[in-house]
């Protein structure tokens, strides 16, 4: 059902990402990344109208550490709507689950603590899917057999449902070589462009990982990624290290979907 239309009331998904939480104090880029989490979530607290759900879509803490979970739940505590959690590679998946044990969506396909976590949550008829693309250990991703398989039947059960895909890692080179190389492999990225292609449904596919907004059509859709509520990183087009961009503000993005039409903004703070 396309409750959106029907309603008249558009859905709203916000996105958090790379939020980089430490315990305490500041990173090796001189970034209170817990201060500029609390500036988004103030943010999002004042808009006129709340968002249906809040997707934080990986790098949800620096080092993986049980302490730094404790500190994001801390912060998180404070946002007021739903919220979604996902991994990205600088987590660790026990520790997420284990501090975060009351978020049953984790379980949904996972039979271990350490295994993958994908899981889909329906939202006023979209549907909203979270893939996890994270090699534990490792900066690059991949999506593996299971985890694909398990798409692509959601996908058929639901082709009427539109559906945003959501995974960590862009499965597009984005000019930045220094973030290209460490993304999801090719085959993965070309296995679920297949799917995605297959599916058009499926309205956008967004992901984080790269510190900046970035945008590019890819397999029939839109691919947006969003950047950091921590700091952004320094526009590269070719080579070059990842440093930090002091003067570029935190930000968050807001997915608008109204029943026809998605609309992306970025949000700054």
């Amino acid at each position: 059902m396309n409750e959106a239309a029907a309603t008249g009331k558009p859905v709203v998904i916000a996105q958090f990402s790379d939020l980089h939480v430490m315990a305490s104090g500041r990173n090796g880029f001189g970034v209170d990344a817990a201060a500029g989490l609390e500036r988004c979530i103030a943010h999002l607290a004042g808009l006129d109208r709340a968002p249906d759900l809040l997707v934080a879509s990986g790098d949800l803490v620096d080092a993986g550490t049980p302490a730094e979970y404790a500190r994001l739940r801390e912060l998180l505590s404070r946002v007021r709507i739903p919220l979604c959690l996902m991994p990205g590679n600088h987590d660790r998946r026990k520790p997420l689950r284990q501090t975060f044990a009351d978020h049953d969506y984790l379980e949904q396909c996972g039979d271990n603590e350490e295994g993958r976590i994908h899981y889909y949550r329906d939202v006023r008829g979209l549907r909203i899917i979270a893939l996890d693309s994270v090699i534990e250990g490792r900066d690059g991703g991949d999506l593996d057999e299971a985890q694909l398989h398990w798409l692509n039947a959601l996908l058929d059960k639901e082709p009427q449902q539109a559906a945003l895909v959501f995974l960590h890692h862009p499965p597009v080179a984005t000019g930045f070589s220094r973030m290209d190389r460490i993304g999801v492999t090719a085959d993965s990225a070309a296995r679920l462009g297949s799917i995605i292609a297959a599916h058009p449904q499926v309205r956008a596919v967004l992901c984080g990982h790269v510190h900046r907004s970035v945008q590019a059509a890819w397999h029939g859709t839109l691919l947006s990624v969003c950047p950091s509520t921590a700091f952004q990183a320094k526009l590269r087009l070719g080579a070059g290290r990842f440093e930090a961009a002091m003067n570029e503000p935190p930000a968050y993005q807001l997915h608008h979907w109204d029943g026809a039409a998605l609309v992306t903004h970025t949000v700054t703070v």
